[in-house]
């Protein structure tokens, strides 16, 4: 039995894969423990998770969407990551001093962990979330790279006592990376990169939600709209749903998307599940159902097709179940993520800023009735399916552990 430390930032997304490896090393016999947002953890990971309650900066806060290039990679470096460190390193020191794991798995994102961890001596591995940052995207821009260093130069001096020389974000002891060559591409990775595919896991019930909505034999006023199957067709294809969801983080951007696309479904022989956690849609048509929270999970299986923001979790739960996808990415890692999907064949691409209405339903349209498209997520599909998930990241960190303990044991 060995100790794991996880190490994750105050972000759904960056939390919920890890939760599926947790899951899986405590299925396996092993003591878990996560540093981090108490009570985002104590929702994402259970409330029996043990957990080390660190700090996050006071408003947090979110790329403005207009932000680009250069101004962007500053905002997200000097304005959130550094900070972000600083705030969580004594709650990650107390997790490191009272939990004594045997492996720290640090996020990407959460600095701190990997600094700490490196500081203490101890092996720790990087969980690379999403897909974006698996080779260093500042490898072109020595200025920007050397501006980087010192400012993990400064973070090192005043959390680790200037110990350490690894990027925190590319442990030399592993970097987990959840995606597969079928979505990546053929970026050249770093040897330290582990392919594992995405890691699902069981997530804690989400509201109640109205599962009998989706039989179409349950709403009379509902009719099949221009270009509908003939009569006598399977009811799943006579009424294909699409899942659309803009992630947690982007309520205030999407109001005018998701209304664009409520009205969208107005013109299609479809049924829409929207995900509106800001309460920003009003009266829809009677083939849109509105819900502040969807099971994601349980939900994905029972569709046809996602329109989504290009969020790498969103993204790799869909295509896990051989998904067609509509992304319209907003800001961050999601540009490079869509065109990954696209450039598998899996989805096609709307400009969030300029996706109206007509533009929304002719993707949709596309997606739904090109069987390509299908194809190229049943193939992603296959090759997340091979990698393993979580009980392949789960392997490697048992391996990872039993190194740190046979070195003990010396």
């Amino acid at each position: 039995m060995a100790r794991f430390l996880f190490v994750v930032p105050p972000l759904v997304g960056h939390v919920n894969p890890a939760v599926g490896v947790a899951a899986e090393l405590t299925a396996r016999g092993h003591e878990v423990a996560w540093a981090g947002h108490d009570e985002l953890l104590w929702q994402l990971a259970g409330p029996e998770a043990l957990v080390f309650s660190c700090a996050v900066p006071r408003d947090l806060p979110v790329r403005p969407a207009e932000l680009k290039g250069p101004a962007a990679l500053r905002f997200l470096w000097q304005d959130f990551l550094v900070p972000l460190a600083d705030a969580m390193a004594p709650g990650v020191a107390a997790a490191l001093a009272a939990f004594e794991p045997h492996v720290v798995v640090a996020d990407q994102q959460a600095l701190a962990g990997g600094v700490l961890a490196e500081a203490a001596g101890l092996p720790w591995v990087t969980s690379a979330t999403t897909s974006a940052e698996l080779v260093d995207p500042l490898a072109g821009m020595p200025k920007v790279g050397e501006w980087v260093a010192s400012l993990l130069d400064g973070l090192r001096a005043r959390i680790a006592g200037g110990r350490g020389v690894a990027d925190p974000r590319f442990s030399p002891h592993g970097v987990l990376a959840f995606t597969t060559r079928e979505l990546l591409g053929a970026a050249t990775l770093p040897p330290s990169v582990r392919l594992v595919g995405p890691a699902l896991g069981a997530r804690p019930a989400t509201a109640d939600f109205p599962w009998e909505w989706l039989d179409p034999l349950r709403h009379p006023g509902l009719r099949p709209g221009p270009g509908a199957p003939p009569p006598g067709t399977p009811e799943k294809q006579l009424w294909p749903t699409v899942l659309v969801s803009l992630g947690t983080a982007n309520t205030s951007a999407g109001a005018g998307f998701l209304t664009a696309t409520a009205e969208a479904f107005a013109s299609l022989p479809a049924r829409a599940v929207i995900a509106d956690p800001g309460g920003v849609l009003g009266d829809v048509p009677p083939n849109v159902l509105v819900r502040p929270q969807v099971p994601q999970l349980p939900l994905l299986p029972r569709v046809d097709a996602v329109l989504c923001h290009a969020g790498h979790n969103t993204v790799c739960e869909a295509l896990w179940h051989g998904l067609p996808l509509v992304v319209a990415p907003i800001r961050d890692d999601q540009p490079i993520v869509a065109a990954q999907v696209v450039a598998a064949g899996a989805g096609v691409r709307l400009r969030f800023g300029r996706a109206d209405a007509p533009r929304i339903a002719t993707a949709v349209e596309e997606v739904l009735t090109e069987p390509s498209y299908r194809r190229a997520a049943e193939t992603v599909a296959a090759s997340f399916h091979a990698a393993g998930g979580s009980a392949a990241a789960a392997g490697h960190l048992e391996q990872l552990a039993l190194e740190s303990l046979a070195h003990l044991a010396r």
